[in-house]
């Protein structure tokens, strides 16, 4: 059975709606779904690579689970990139290549509607065109990414109708990855 590790990364996750559904969602499938909330496992936003790393590896995929605002991803999971992808261990010259071949995926949640996120909508570009340097970063280290996963419109007073319906499709787009 693949092992997915969800890395979740919300710097205020108790006031969050479409996240913490998703954690609900997620914690229904404790044999093949690792939750891992950064902010709780690192109150003090001091990583322990060493451990992050070791999950990493006995993971078969991973997911980035966070909120998109200022058209990127919270400032503690950059700092977790920069801190865990690190030469030597995910790339570089001699390198193990530790993460390749392992599929990666971002779940993210936006607040703006998703025909905002468009060529001819208030900002241009698509998420996943704004979503690009993680593509890049994951294809630099050899690891197999996936299409992200979105919410959009939280802004917008979703019906929790439609928050329990993309909870239940978040764990069909895991299981299909």
């Amino acid at each position: 059975m693949e092992k997915t590790l969800v890395i979740v990364t919300h710097p205020k996750l108790g006031s969050s709606k479409i996240n913490k559904r998703w954690i609900e969602e997620l914690k229904k499938h404790p044999n093949n779904i690792i939750i891992h909330d950064l902010h709780a496992v690192y109150p003090s936003l001091e990583i322990d690579v060493k451990e992050e790393q070791r999950l990493l590896e006995t993971a078969d995929k991973v997911i980035l689970q966070f909120p998109f605002y200022w058209f990127n991803c919270p400032p503690f999971l950059k700092k977790w990139i920069d801190d865990v992808l690190t030469h030597g261990w995910a790339f570089g010259k001699n390198s193990g290549y530790k993460l390749a071949g392992k599929k990666f995926a971002l779940a993210v949640t936006a607040g703006i509607l998703e025909e905002d996120y468009s060529p001819t909508g208030k900002y241009d570009y698509t998420l996943e065109e704004l979503t690009r340097p993680f593509e890049t970063t994951f294809k630099y280290i050899k690891a197999d990414y996936k299409p992200l996963y979105a919410f959009y419109g939280e802004e917008h007073n979703p019906t929790q109708e439609d928050i329990d319906r993309n909870a239940k499709n978040y764990i069909d787009f895991i299981e299909n990855l």
